[in-house]
């Protein structure tokens, strides 16, 4: 029966009309408030914003003009070393003496620079052209250090000038000191090969490092200076490390590629 007077009430009234209308609830008009604001702010971002993304890659501490390899002009014994590691020596400067049949010759720098690494001792028996050193091309202390970055040729064509640069510095703990700051100064377009890369940092053994995944472009940075740091270059943390950077240490560096849109508009 009760179901019978439910749809006899259902007969005289089909519209509902006598009933009063209910309106949302004030939580109703809040959710459409704020899907309203959302979406229309995921519209304009879609419009006029756009996505940032960078590409990691392996980097070195150098002081940019690069390094060379000093090779020795004669064959003979050596008799004495005249340089030590890590000395700056102007150009011309003697490095080795070589007892060869003719005489005793001295070998000398080709250019001024920072002696990085003697590949020759006291005794030793070297043949013409055997490489007795490797020599950074730095003529002042107060040369600043630049990064070099070998990053994927697919890459290259992606970075931006002045693209901003963060180098997770080999020799800096990072969760202490954070990372350090650079900017893009040249991006060479051509392909580097493990030979050129060697030549240029005085050292094979990095230049097949270095072309591990494939030929790199090579990628000069420049370094953020600050005179509050002890380095004298400005890092994520206030102070950086308390010690100055050298050359010839190695760093991953993390490149910002140009911005791309996120929504690609077809237009009729």
């Amino acid at each position: 029966m009760q179901f019978r007077q439910q749809a006899l009430n259902r007969l005289q009234s089909p519209e509902e009309l006598d009933l009063p209308v209910r309106f949302a609830r004030p939580q109703g008009w809040l959710t459409l408030s704020v899907t309203v604001v959302v979406m229309a702010a995921a519209s304009v971002w879609a419009v006029t914003g756009s996505v940032a993304s960078t590409v990691g890659a392996p980097a070195i501490l150098t002081h940019g003009q690069g390094s060379y390899v000093l090779q020795s002009p004669v064959a003979g014994q050596v008799t004495a070393v005249l340089a030590e590691q890590g000395q700056r020596l102007p150009a011309d400067s003697p490095l080795l003496k070589v007892r060869t049949a003719e005489g005793e010759t001295v070998v000398r720098t080709v250019a001024a620079g920072r002696v990085t690494a003697l590949a020759a001792t006291i005794g030793q028996i070297i043949s013409t052209g055997a490489d007795v050193a490797a020599v950074e091309k730095v003529t002042r202390a107060s040369d600043p250090l630049y990064a070099t970055v070998y990053v994927p040729a697919q890459n290259a064509a992606a970075i931006p000038e002045n693209a901003a640069v963060d180098l997770t510095v080999q020799s800096v703990p990072t969760e202490e000191y954070g990372v350090l700051r650079g900017h893009v100064k040249s991006v060479d377009r051509g392909a580097q090969s493990a030979r050129s890369i060697g030549a240029f940092l005085g050292d094979s053994q990095l230049g097949e490092q270095f072309t591990e995944d494939g030929r790199p472009v090579a990628v000069l940075v420049r370094l953020d200076r600050s005179r509050g740091t002890k380095s004298g270059y400005r890092w994520s943390s206030a102070d950086g490390p308390p010690f100055a950077l050298t050359s010839m240490t190695l760093a991953e560096a993390s490149v910002r590629l140009s911005d791309e849109r996120p929504v690609d508009w077809l237009l009729p």
